[in-house]
């Protein structure tokens, strides 16, 4: 390369390095010198201003100088419509104008409110992974809770311990998840731990409660029982003891007396025991009182030695579901009694009676007998549905309730009017026709609703009971003259009688529970007039111990009642 190429290059790096030149030299003394706001008010005069305005700009970003904004004075006039005007500019992808909306930055303020904008920012803060992770396991929480709401089984059981794990292992997901320092995280964090331990205590409550404990008690007493009298039906025979027929219907009893408080889990636990009982107690009553119509002897045909022998297995089967029913089996299970009885029943039907309809039906007895077991296997899932052991629409349940209602608007009017005795005979009348109606309510096979009837009627006949002692003392107040000549005893008994009268009256508008003053005081007064009936002495006057037994019946049923009312029972 020559020298005259050489200095060519130089001189062109040389103008490559210069900044590129300025198109006026009057519009860059003006940016320069003038203050900010003529410069910009000079930018729009003219084309020059604006060109050198450009390059002032463009002066800015590569670091040659920095013009000052200007401050405004006053507010910008925002043009009119049309031509010039915001409105008409061109809109971005990000700006896209829907109808009835402002386009633009302004459409948050011009088409939605501040509390949308609070919302949403609401929203955006809940997009952390921490909130969201949080959100996860409190809806898988969610799920679990409604198996521990109805839990009724022990803390043994393999179902407590797979919630316990569940909810244990939501607790460490819990305590896993970083809040990075932040209030709203750890306050959120703080919630679905306090929920997840609430669950597990309720859990531990379920299976250690009280009356959950008082369930299980009375159940062992039934397993024992029937541990003792099972024998009979392993062998083949159906001979059962009344003892143990006793034994299980007190056992029923004591079942349906047990308080649940309204909780799911000891209603559930309640039923799913009386179901197993008053199964038990069903299949004992129907192979003791029914007798099939045959069987005939071996001779007659072939085909009733085959039936007499299935009959025999069936009787061992009963045992086996028995055991099954009451858990005190480890040997067999329900799936294998349902193939044993479904394996007699393939058998009967393999056999051929020739067209005779005695042993026809005989073996059709027999395998009705069968099927019968076979409903009993299904108690489990029953007892798990909600409608089975939440007895609240029960057809049955409401319309006692429904006679209930009615007993109560009588008792009302009876104790609100003053004199009353104008209303004795119609409330009596109505009042028996209410007990007509509970005892055409059928409680099915269920000893809860049969407790619920029995409770109902008990109520009805106190209010009875009340408008009969009403009109006795009345009667008695009307012919004194009489009255005046009788027994000493005999008075004595009167006089209580009409005691009792006002704390019945008291006892029937009580309604509180046993830890009121009012309940213990009415406990006392039936008390007392119980050891002053105690203190009469008939002096051998047949009329006088009659009397003095039936006023000592009456206190005993209005004490009775008062405990009915505070027992806090409910089906």
């Amino acid at each position: 390369m020559g020298p005259p190429a050489a200095e060519e290059e130089k001189e062109r790096r040389r103008r490559r390095q210069q900044p590129p030149p300025r198109a006026s030299s009057r519009a860059a003394a003006i940016t320069r010198l003038l203050p900010a706001a003529g410069a910009l008010r000079q930018c729009r005069k003219g084309e020059a201003a604006g060109s050198g305005a450009r390059r002032c700009g463009r002066g800015r970003r590569r670091g040659w100088g920095r013009v000052p904004r200007p401050r405004r004075s006053r507010p910008r006039r925002r043009p009119a419509a049309g031509r010039g005007s915001w409105a008409s500019l061109p809109l971005g992808p990000w700006r896209s104008a829907a109808p009835g909306r402002a386009a633009g930055p302004w459409a948050g303020a011009a088409g939605g409110s501040s509390e949308t904008g609070r919302k949403k920012r609401m929203d955006m803060g809940n997009q952390h992974p921490s909130i969201k992770r949080l959100h996860e396991i409190q809806k898988e929480v969610k799920e679990i809770e409604q198996q521990v709401v109805v839990f009724s089984g022990l803390s043994t059981d393999r179902d407590y311990k797979k919630l316990e794990r569940s909810l244990t292992k939501q607790l460490f997901e819990i305590d896993s998840v970083d809040t990075e320092g932040k209030g709203d995280i750890q306050q959120a964090r703080k919630r679905a731990a306090q929920e997840t331990e609430r669950l597990l205590k309720e859990l531990e409550q379920n299976a250690n409660h009280p009356r959950r404990l008082e369930i299980e008690a009375i159940f062992k007493e039934a397993q024992s029982l029937v541990e003792r009298e099972i024998t009979p039906f392993y062998k083949g025979g159906n001979c059962i003891s009344d003892e143990f027929e006793e034994g299980i219907q007190d056992i029923v009893l004591r079942l349906t007396q047990v308080k649940t408080g309204g909780k799911v889990s000891l209603r559930k636990a309640r039923y799913r025991t009386l179901t197993k009982v008053c199964a038990v107690q069903e299949i004992i009553e129907s192979c003791v009182k029914q007798q099939l119509s045959l069987p005939l002897s071996n001779d007659a045909h072939p085909s009733v030695s085959k039936i007499n022998s299935v009959m025999c297995d069936v009787n061992k089967a009963r045992g086996t579901l028995i055991a099954l029913l009451m858990g005190v089996s480890s040997n067999d299970t329900c799936r294998h009694l349902s193939c044993v009885l479904t394996g007699l029943i393939a058998d009967l039907d393999a056999l051929d009676v020739c067209g005779r309809t005695e042993i026809r039906n005989y073996r059709k007895e027999v395998v009705e007998e069968i099927n019968k077991l076979q409903k009993y296997l299904d108690l489990e899932e029953e007892a798990n549905s909600t409608h089975a052991y939440d007895l609240a629409q029960n057809q049955s349940i409401l319309k006692i309730e429904e006679i209930r209602k009615k007993m109560k608007e009588v008792n009302s009017l009876l104790l609100k009017t003053e004199n009353a005795s104008d209303l004795y005979l119609g409330s009596k009348a109505e009042l028996q026709g209410l007990i007509a109606h509970l005892d055409e309510v059928s409680p099915g096979k269920n000893p809860c609703i049969r407790e619920a009837r029995r409770r109902a009627v008990i109520e009805v006949q106190t209010l009875i009971t009340y408008i009969d002692l009403k009109e006795a003392l009345e009667k008695r107040q009307m012919y004194s003259e009489q009255t005046a000549a009788e027994h000493q005893s005999h008075k004595a008994v009167w006089n209580v009688l009409g005691n009792l009268s006002q704390i019945q009256q008291e006892v029937i508008s009580f309604d509180g529970n046993r830890t009121d003053k009012n309940y213990m005081r009415l406990e006392e007064l039936l008390t007392k007039q119980l050891l002053a009936l105690d203190a009469v002495d008939p002096q051998g006057d047949e009329r006088c111990k009659a009397a003095r037994k039936q006023a000592v019946k009456l206190a005993q049923n209005i004490l009775y009642y008062l405990d009915m009312k505070t027992d806090e029972w409910e089906y």
